[in-house]
């Protein structure tokens, strides 16, 4: 079967998702009889393009890359996003453009525009599930699509599709982890003896840290993937500032040496626990202890835990490694792996 697929920004983890599909075209063909052709792009600073027939996807990498107008690739005049899914004629749409933590737009209303259009939805987006799960997923449902989204939470790794495929009518309790890579890192720099600003420096000069870091710094991050856990698996609507959010800003070098002292170190800690029809959900740095399972996870490493009826403690870690520091290829991969559940 031939899908013709629509991306809807183009940072990064988007660019990550093509050179991945390209990578796997022959797997993809040879496995499952999937072929595709890329047929609309968005970007936020470099123009738009459609072409039903399929797009030079090389073309449009390259002129993004170097800074150039990917407009003159277009077969017809597109001016913007909701524009770009209408006429593409896709199959799927990747929504990838950035998040809004208080609202979900305007990737909400791309993910409506796409379902409404009869695509499947697949987003790494965390915006479109805290504020538009229910309604989104009951739109997909009626148009017999998919609204998917592995990536918002522990990039690539399975959380949601777990729970959905591996763990049926497995009702949640609690879950406790560190879901944000960036102060991690920032918190193991620290303890290395480097200043917070510097680590933030760092974290900055190698893509897992935004010009602005104050969504990563001051927990907001945390508490939108938090959010996200909270309304689907706990099948509950939450929001970020429901959560008790504090950040990592007051962590002195001076509490993090007397941390180590102790044997103890600092972590940016998420957690939400249910009691009866209640939720409490909670970011803020916590000391740990070596018997913590978040006392080993250092540098960018990310992990949860997960407490259901029906299993003890469920556990799924992503260890930092040597070249990798959760960086958009991660991501990606959700996507991809979003795309080929959708496809096969």
């Amino acid at each position: 079967m031939h899908h013709n697929l629509c991306f809807i920004g183009f940072g990064n983890v988007a660019r990550a998702l093509v050179h991945l599909l390209e990578r796997k075209r022959e797997l993809l063909q040879a496995k499952y009889g999937v072929t595709y052709s890329i047929t609309g792009v968005a970007t936020g600073r470099h123009g738009h393009a459609v072409n039903p027939n399929g797009l030079d996807v090389q073309q449009a990498l390259e002129k993004v890359e170097s800074g150039k107008s990917i407009d003159p690739i277009s077969n017809s005049p597109v001016s913007n996003s909701l524009s770009v899914i209408q006429h593409s004629q896709a199959t799927i749409m990747f929504e990838n453009s950035p998040v809004n933590y208080e609202t979900g737009q305007p990737a909400i209303d791309h993910v409506r525009a796409a379902l409404e259009a009869g695509m499947h939805a697949i987003t790494a987006n965390k915006g479109t599930v805290v504020h538009g799960y229910r309604e989104l997923t009951a739109l997909a449902n009626s148009k017999g699509r998919k609204f998917l989204f592995e990536s918002t939470v522990l990039g690539g790794t399975p959380v949601f599709s777990t729970f959905r495929e591996a763990m049926p009518l497995a009702e949640l309790i609690s879950f406790k982890g560190i879901i944000n890579a960036t102060t991690n890192l920032i918190l193991s720099r620290m303890e290395d003896g480097e200043t917070f600003d510097d680590a933030v420096k760092y974290c900055q000069s190698i893509g897992i840290a935004e010009t602005d870091p104050s969504g990563d710094v001051d927990g907001w991050d945390a508490a939108v993937k938090v959010a996200a856990l909270v309304t689907v698996l706990m099948d509950t609507p939450f929001k970020p500032q429901d959560a008790e959010r504090k950040g990592i800003r007051e962590i002195t070098p001076g509490m993090v040496k007397q941390a180590q002292a102790e044997g103890k170190r600092w972590k940016l800690v998420a957690s939400a626990e249910r009691t009866g029809n209640q939720i409490k959900a909670r970011v803020a740095p916590e000391l740990v202890e070596p018997l913590s399972p978040l006392y080993g996870m250092m540098g960018s490493s990310t992990g949860l835990t997960f407490r259901t009826d029906v299993l003890p403690d469920y556990s799924i870690t992503v260890t930092e490694r040597a070249g990798l520091k959760g960086g958009p290829e991660e991501t990606a991969y959700g996507l991809f792996a979003d795309f080929v559940n959708v496809v096969r």
